[in-house]
């Protein structure tokens, strides 16, 4: 009974810190790139034990802050259109990628978001149009989407909600 509390506290300590559970972040992350947990593991510079006890939530954090900003990178690489298409090239490199980084983690370095932390879409959405053109496509689906329309205003000039 002491370690299924425990168990509970980590996992509500990763909701605080992270956001979710880090098992859900890293399961979507398996399925996104087709790999397995080792393999993920290798990826991300922590060894699969570790990676294990960190999702079921026996362990509360990851305490390596590299390791932390590799799983972010992954997880924004699931962004790159390659990638979201599913092209063994794509997300071959896009792992490569992130296994041979060595970000440098400081203060000063982390990349600050709005609530929903749409802003990582942006240079996508700014990568695949012109400013111009997603606010005419904004304006075609405003409609029926309002939303998606508001997200690529805001994509287009930059500007937070």
């Amino acid at each position: 009974m002491a370690e299924h509390k425990s168990v509970q506290r980590n996992l509500e300590l990763q909701r605080e810190w992270y956001g979710e559970p880090l098992g859900d972040r890293v399961r979507r992350l398996v399925v996104a790139f087709r790999i397995s947990q080792a393999q993920l593991a290798e990826v991300l510079g922590i060894s699969a034990p570790m990676l294990s006890q960190v999702m079921s939530g026996r362990r509360a954090k990851i305490g390596n802050p590299s390791v932390l900003a590799r799983l972010v990178m992954l997880e924004r690489k699931v962004l790159v259109p390659g990638v979201a298409a599913g092209e063994s090239e794509a997300i071959q490199a896009a792992l490569a990628d992130v296994r041979d980084s060595r970000p440098s983690v400081g203060r000063d370095t982390l990349p600050v978001m709005g609530a929903n932390g749409e802003e990582a879409a942006w240079p996508v959405l700014r990568g695949t149009a012109k400013p111009s053109e997603l606010e005419a496509a904004a304006a075609l689906i405003d409609g029926r989407y309002p939303a998606l329309a508001g997200l690529l205003r805001r994509a287009a000039s930059g500007e937070p909600a």
